[in-house]
């Protein structure tokens, strides 16, 4: 018996394979020119037409630019910033979309309209006001300045309700019924349960705090307490290309490992479509 197939199926597949080889190259082409431009000398860099693999290879370009701009300072002010961030928000978001999502209190949905509303609004749009408030709070140069604003975040709150909505009240009212108060039921029923998009808003938080770079700028006017993402902009005019494009990967090591060493419980967070009860 002769197989049928459907009019257009080859064509959907060849269509289907060229975008996905265009799109993973647009992604990963600038990725690796960066990779192998550390290793060219800076002569190299600016000529023209541009090389793909380095002629002469400069191994101690990564080493030299560690040296160089002393990025172990600046390592540990970026990794000291990301990790309160993180936590300061997880405090904040989690009993606040808890609250939204199981307590129900009077307004939560104009509340929680209102928290959606702010993602319409550019982040320059409150950046004076921010920034004056920390001024006046006394908050420059000191890492708080980078938690505090880090913990509203509405997309997080928003991302956990949606989660904690699924959880089935069966499972809650049992917790209650044995006993447990609003914050044992929280810690040792909801947030277990919970670990795929607790997973997913962690990432999120320490990935914005790590890569972000117009507040850090504004609140650490101290070059020694600067993050990465400022430090690397400042030694920029007069640092070599090499050593700079080194500088910009070894930035860039730590939150490229912690995707792919939790890529598995980011897409189950985001995947995730219910709880079983």
């Amino acid at each position: 018996m002769r197989t049928l197939t459907r009019p257009g199926s080859k064509a959907y597949w060849v269509v289907l394979a060229l975008t996905l080889i265009v799109f993973t190259a647009a992604f990963l082409l600038p990725l690796v020119w960066v990779l192998l431009g550390a290793f060219k000398p800076p002569a190299e860099l600016a000529q023209q037409p541009p090389t793909i693999l380095p002629r002469t290879w400069e191994p101690g370009a990564y080493v030299n630019a560690w040296n160089y701009m002393d990025l172990g300072r600046f390592f540990l002010n970026t990794f000291v910033v990301a990790i309160g961030a993180w936590a300061v928000q997880m405090a904040v978001i989690v009993p606040a979309a808890y609250a939204l999502s199981k307590l129900r209190p009077w307004g939560g949905n104009v509340v929680m309209g209102l928290m959606l509303a702010t993602l319409m609004l550019p982040s320059t749009a409150v950046l004076v006001p921010v920034y004056l408030t920390l001024t006046d709070l006394g908050l420059l140069d000191n890492p708080a300045g980078i938690w505090l604003p880090a913990a509203a975040n509405a997309l997080n709150v928003y991302l956990l309700k949606r989660f904690f909505d699924q959880i089935p009240e069966e499972l809650l009212e049992a917790a209650r019924i044995d006993g447990a108060g609003t914050w044992t039921t929280l810690v040792r029923i909801v947030l277990p349960i919970s670990r795929p998009v607790l997973a997913v808003v962690s990432i999120f938080a320490v990935v914005a705090a790590w890569k972000d770079f117009i507040w850090p700028l504004l609140v650490f006017p101290d070059p020694a307490k600067q993050t990465l993402s400022v430090a690397l902009q400042r030694f920029a005019p007069d640092t070599p290309i090499n050593l700079l494009l080194a500088g910009l990967v070894l930035a860039s090591l730590p939150m490229v490992a912690l995707f792919l060493a939790f890529q598995r419980h980011i897409l189950a967070g985001l995947t995730a479509g219910g709880v079983k009860g």
